[in-house]
């Protein structure tokens, strides 16, 4: 019995000195990430003006104005349509080089280092370094296509154009995914691979065999991420096209978060723009959910074998 009790007394101290431990993260979700989602809510249901900070009821006007603005609408496309196209081409891309990197030898570490590199540039510097490559007339990417005899569209003006561009730029940060899959190949069993170069498997039979379902967890983890920050876009498109107010941007570079932007620190709609958050978070929860349960049946996980 003392035993017992003496153990009962060492786990409870060990209890309190872990919710010591996690005490400073706990306090700061509970003030800065919940209580603002909750505050969020509520100003969603008011006419809450930043300028003239004066808030009055609202009811469900902000939600029904939402259905009734057309620039809601315009942004949702536009970002699903990025959406659409980013994250495939992340996911490849990032696969791509970290397929190359994990069959690197000599230099290794030097090319990883470079190849997260541009995930370190400040999203300011890459926008200006994006604005002289996608420029129309004397872009490096145009000049490019040129020397191949193809003609270079105009990136930055034709809205057919635009939101590829952005892509584009989104690609330069590519490197954060490719850390995650490099780690999970890492982890795929040699004598796998061994194994299927006996039985005469070709490498293309390999990747898909055997690599693709093996680092499916990775793959499924960053589609979930990357389809998450697709909707919330806003520093490429922003710094594009909408950082100077004096030109007129082209409307199919008003992504949803820049719009909301728009609404909460220009116009100072901050009851809108709540209605529009949560908008958003409700898209993204259905998403999410859809893709959980789509994951659940092709994903692979090792302690389920």
């Amino acid at each position: 019995m003392p035993a017992q009790l003496k153990a009962r007394k060492y786990n409870r101290r060990e209890a309190i000195a872990g919710y010591l431990f996690i005490a400073p993260w706990i306090i700061g979700f509970l003030i800065f990430t919940l209580g603002t989602m909750i505050y969020s809510l509520a100003i969603s249901f008011s006419h809450f003006n930043l300028a003239t900070n004066k808030m009055r009821p609202g009811g469900l006007s902000n939600y029904r104005a939402l259905l009734d603005d057309p620039r809601v609408a315009a942004s949702l496309k536009n970002t699903l349509f990025f959406a659409v196209l980013a994250v495939p081409l992340e996911i490849c891309f990032a696969l791509l080089l970290a397929l190359l990197l994990s069959r690197a030898r000599r230099g290794a570490g030097f090319f990883r280092t470079v190849y997260y590199l541009p995930k370190m540039t400040p999203a300011v510097a890459t926008a200006a370094v994006f604005f002289l490559l996608l420029n129309g007339n004397t872009g490096a990417i145009n000049r490019g296509l040129h020397l191949l005899g193809v003609p270079g569209p105009q990136w930055l003006v034709d809205p057919a154009w635009v939101r590829p561009s952005i892509v584009l730029m989104a690609l330069w940060g590519v490197s954060g995914t490719m850390v995650i899959f490099l780690a999970a190949l890492k982890n795929v069993p040699r004598d796998l691979y061994e194994v299927a170069s006996l039985d005469g498997a070709s490498p293309l039979r390999q990747f898909f065999s055997i690599t693709l379902p093996m680092i499916s967890g990775a793959v499924f983890f960053n589609v979930v991420i990357l389809t998450i920050n697709a909707f919330q876009v806003f520093d490429q498109a922003y710094l594009l096209f909408w950082r100077d107010q004096s030109n007129a941007a082209p409307e199919a570079s008003l992504f949803y978060a820049v719009y909301l932007f728009q609404q909460a620190f220009r116009q100072f709609n901050f009851g809108f723009a709540a209605a529009m958050a949560w908008l958003l978070f409700v898209i993204l929860l259905v998403l999410t959910w859809i893709q959980v349960k789509i994951g659940n049946r092709y994903v692979y996980y090792e302690a389920e074998r």
